[in-house]
């Protein structure tokens, strides 16, 4: 099946190329060059244009990029030195106090040690 439609296209191929075809011939127009004659008188200057609209304002430019960091100032000067404060009010000397009573003292005996052993 593969070689009959190989074939049969390979026909039509070479039938359609046997045909024959006339030959077209285009005959090339004759060039026509003219010369130019003298030049004329020149002309009357024109008037003068008038004045251009003035032009749109440009875009805004971009940011700037941002500054880099400053040095660290130096170390400020000690401060004054303050005044003495003032003495303060003295206060009132405190009521003399009351005698002890007598008697009443208690003596507390340790127990004796006990000897150590061996």
């Amino acid at each position: 099946m593969n070689r009959t439609l190989l074939m049969s296209s390979l026909l039509a191929t070479l039938a359609l190329a046997a045909c024959e075809k006339p030959t077209v011939v285009t005959v090339p127009q004759p060039t026509v060059i003219t010369v130019p004659g003298p030049a004329g008188p020149q002309g009357v200057p024109g008037n003068t244009g008038s004045t251009g609209s003035t032009g749109s304002a440009g875009e805004t430019g971009s940011t700037g990029s941002t500054g880099s960091t400053g040095e660290t100032g130096s170390q400020g000067r000690p401060g004054y030195t303050g005044s003495p404060g003032l003495d303060g009010n003295k206060g009132d000397t405190g009521e003399t106090g009351r005698r002890g009573r007598t008697g009443d003292t208690v003596i507390v005996v340790p127990a004796p040690a006990s000897a150590a052993t061996r």
